[in-house]
């Protein structure tokens, strides 16, 4: 049989027809980042200066509550470098690293507190984090740790094993940061027997592209 170009043109076009498109290439999607695990430092070994007198005075009482019910108490003060005093963010040297510090104790009836953790970044974070050691050790037991991590710039200290962290027992927790309190926020996170509670206590302000920014106090 006798194909005119017509026809080659046709039966060519028909075969071409029948490939299969090819396979859409993937979209790339973003990965949360993984908490980053951080090396503690001892509270105890550290020498602060003056706290910052905020409305309050020296230290900032607040609570981990929900539903009414009191999971925690907790008191925070933010102290300047030894030899600093007083500590006054107006008048401080440029470059100063504040202490923040925070004293937390689970409420009567907590069989088992497991985690304290700042609820978004720390600003202005100068990679100094820990605990009172010693302390942990009188509540924990020497079977006991705690483990520290950054958490897409949030930080977590995450209690685990030995005696368990009750009722009635202080472990103190503290960063660092190049950024002054802005006042009480409620950028605190405590979790207990597998309930959650927000909380206050001293932190810096929120940053934004042209730097930090001030925003309302919890009340």
């Amino acid at each position: 049989m006798r194909l005119t170009a017509t026809s080659l043109a046709l039966l060519l076009a028909a075969c071409g027809s029948s490939e299969p498109e090819p396979a859409p290439s993937p979209t790339p999607s973003a990965t949360p980042d993984k908490p980053k695990s951080l090396v503690p430092a001892d509270l105890g070994a550290l020498v602060l200066g003056a706290r910052i007198e905020g409305p309050q005075g020296p230290e900032v009482a607040g609570t981990f509550a929900v539903d009414g019910e009191t999971l925690a108490e907790v008191v925070s003060y933010v102290a300047c470098p030894e030899g600093l005093d007083p500590c006054d963010p107006e008048t401080a040297p440029e470059g100063t690293v504040y202490t923040y510090v925070h004293q937390v104790t689970p409420a009567e009836g907590i069989a088992g507190a497991t985690l304290f953790r700042t609820g978004r970044a720390a600003t202005g974070f100068a990679n100094v984090i820990g605990f009172a050691k010693a302390e942990a050790v009188d509540v924990l037991g020497e079977d006991g740790r705690i483990d520290v991590a950054s958490d897409n710039g949030a930080l977590v200290w995450r209690v685990i094993g030995g005696n368990g962290w009750t009722a009635g027992e202080t472990l103190t927790f503290y960063w660092q940061s190049t950024l002054a309190p802005e006042g009480p926020r409620e950028a605190f996170q405590f979790e207990a027997d597998g309930t959650s509670a927000q909380g206050s206590g001293p932190f810096p302000p929120r940053e934004t592209v042209e730097g930090p920014v001030d925003e309302a106090p919890a009340r």
